[in-house]
């Protein structure tokens, strides 16, 4: 194999699938990075067996070829060298040689017939989504999702079709994320649950602008993104059934100022359990009181005045929840909805129905 290209025209791909590359693996060939060369174009694929990502490249092939070579070094080789410079890539026997100016590297490269390729995904259906909006969607429900937990259906993030709605689900059995978009036109109904990994990949790799193409097969999901293609397993199990434990309309119903309460709960926190970072809240007509102490017996309090018209409540939160989802809403005003004092809160934008919260409260 042998192609020359500008250094930017390999690096920009480089860096879209490196994500998945890991420097230690149980299989070596796992830290490489699978480059097809032919027909003017340099296609780079990099994978962990749950992920893959691929990417393609405009670059002048002399001689057409397949090989794997160490990802995590390549980069860096290709980083540390002056941009603009032109880069000579050959490949012969088990060394793949870079060339560019007057620098010389020569990197260990293993047989590209070694490197697992997923096999085409037999899409079940395929939906055609703006990137900004599919980029908000999974901004403002991830962090919910668990990380290791034994309920491995909770480690991901849930995506489901109904009608001409996309809705994505996260939750960790304390919290619960939630956020709609509207779809260009009707989708087969359908839920998928897509593992942490590749979830945090997709959001690094989706932009602002342009459309994203998802096609969902029964065990995986694809996504061509321009010139890369993202490619992961699904996790095979039942998620929870989520609308149980969303507050349909709340009898107790508060409205704040969204920056207001977000710099309380922060203020409030610094002296909470650090292991716990329980936090209580007492509402009651006009007021919101929030208290946290801690095993030194330092305690803190603060209030903010809010709208409210209900009976007194006093509630304790993991005040991290209630930041993480504050944080993800942009109006000035916030609506925290209230069963009783052992029930959950349902946090959201007043008016809005595109993304709920679902804090579970916590005995203090």
């Amino acid at each position: 194999m042998k192609l020359m290209a500008k250094r930017e025209e390999l690096l920009a791909p480089l860096q879209s699938v490196i994500g998945v590359v890991e420097r230690r693996q149980t299989m070596p060939v796992l830290a490489n990075v699978l480059l097809s060369a032919r027909d003017k174009r340099l296609g780079m694929t990099g994978t962990d067996l749950e992920v893959e990502l691929a990417a393609t490249s405009a670059v002048q092939v002399e001689a057409a070829g397949d090989v794997t070579v160490p990802g995590r070094k390549f980069l860096d080789i290709l980083r540390a060298l002056p941009s603009g410079v032109e880069v000579i890539l050959t490949s012969e026997g088990e060394k793949a040689t870079v060339r560019a100016g007057r620098s010389r590297f020569t990197l260990a490269t293993l047989p590209a017939s070694e490197f697992p390729v997923l096999e085409e995904i037999h899409a079940q259906q395929t939906l055609t989504l703006g990137q900004g909006e599919f980029h908000r969607l999974i901004d403002k429900t991830h962090f919910s999702m668990a990380q290791q937990d034994v309920r491995y259906y909770l480690n991901g993030l849930l995506l489901e079709t109904q009608e001409s709605t996309l809705r994505a689900v996260a939750t960790d059995g304390h919290r619960l994320a939630l956020c709609e978009m509207t779809l260009r036109e009707a989708a087969r109904g359908g839920q998928v649950i897509v593992p942490r990994k590749a979830i945090l990949e997709l959001q690094r790799i989706l932009g602002v602008e342009g459309d994203i193409e998802l096609a969902i097969g029964t065990n995986h999901v694809r996504a061509q993104i321009g010139d890369i293609r993202f490619t992961s397993k699904l996790i095979d199990g039942r998620f929870p059934e989520y609308s149980r434990v969303i507050p349909d309309s709340p009898p107790c119903v508060a409205y704040a100022e969204r920056e207001l309460l977000r710099q309380a709960l922060q203020r409030t926190a610094i002296l909470s359990n650090e292991k716990y970072r329980g936090i209580r809240v007492g509402i009651r007509s006009g007021v919101l009181t929030l208290q946290a102490h801690n095993p030194e017996h330092e305690e803190a309090e603060d209030q903010i005045e809010i709208e409210y018209t209900g009976e007194e409540i006093e509630i304790g939160f993991n005040v991290n929840y209630l930041l993480d989802a504050l944080s993800s809403i942009e109006t000035d005003r916030v609506e925290l909805g209230f069963t009783d004092a052992n029930s959950s809160c349902l946090i959201r934008a007043p008016g809005l129905g595109g993304a709920r919260y679902v804090v579970m409260p916590m005995r203090l």
